[in-house]
């Protein structure tokens, strides 16, 4: 899957779990400390991005991926061409 899809559905699912406007996301936006993504936030975030690619993920190693940039590239690397 090419990076500019993975990262509009990355932005979208990221949205829509922290209420907020794809707009106010940029690759270089922290889940955390720029978009108030608590533990269980951060959970349900891997969760949901584990539905929208249909993917069975390592959460340990998922929630290790602290920007929205890094989750882009996270999935660019698992999901194929």
């Amino acid at each position: 899957m090419e990076r500019e899809k993975i990262a509009q559905s990355v932005i979208a699912v990221t949205a829509r779990e922290l209420n907020k406007n794809t707009d106010q996301i940029k690759e270089e936006h922290h889940f955390a400390y720029d978009l108030g993504a608590d533990s269980l936030k951060s959970i349900e975030l891997v969760a949901a991005f584990e539905e929208e690619f249909d993917l069975d993920l390592d959460e340990e190693q998922a929630l290790k991926v602290q920007t929205v940039g890094g989750a882009i590239d996270f999935f660019s690397k698992l999901l194929p061409d």
